[in-house]
């Protein structure tokens, strides 16, 4: 499962006056992206995340600064740094992710690929856990 979770390179427009990147549904991420939001000003030593979907996919994008990722889909883990902005990391469904170790200035922007849902939501690591492997059987 962790194998799904990839970085996605975006269009990068490289121009003197700074580089532009963008964004499209479907042509640039695997899904239609339908709730946007981000992170900012997270204080040093914080973390976020600390949860799994159920069903929802996601692009992580550090914008500006930079942030590690750990990845686990109940067998593997795995941790990716992200520093760059013409990129994002591709979350499938059924990976708990925690994110840390925030730079100073720091922005997560998270593409979504449903409205948020509190029923998609695994907050308990135990239940994923035990989901996740029952799942794999």
């Amino acid at each position: 499962m962790l194998d799904s979770c990839k970085i996605i390179d975006l269009p990068k427009v490289k121009d003197p006056r700074g580089n532009l990147t963008f964004v499209e549904s479907i042509r640039h991420v695997p899904f239609a992206i339908q709730r946007v939001y981000y992170l900012s000003d997270v204080p040093e030593g914080a973390e976020r995340g600390g949860h799994a979907h159920k069903e929802l996919h996601q692009l992580i994008i550090a914008i500006s600064g930079s942030f590690d990722i750990h990845l686990d889909d109940g067998h593997s883990k795995k941790t990716v740094h992200m520093d760059c902005s013409h990129s994002g990391l591709y979350v499938c469904p059924m990976i708990w992710r925690v994110i840390d170790s925030f730079s100073s200035g720091a922005v997560c922007m998270v593409l979504a690929s449903d409205y948020y849902d509190e029923l998609d939501y695994y907050r308990e690591y135990d239940q994923f856990i035990s989901d996740a492997q029952r799942a794999a059987k």
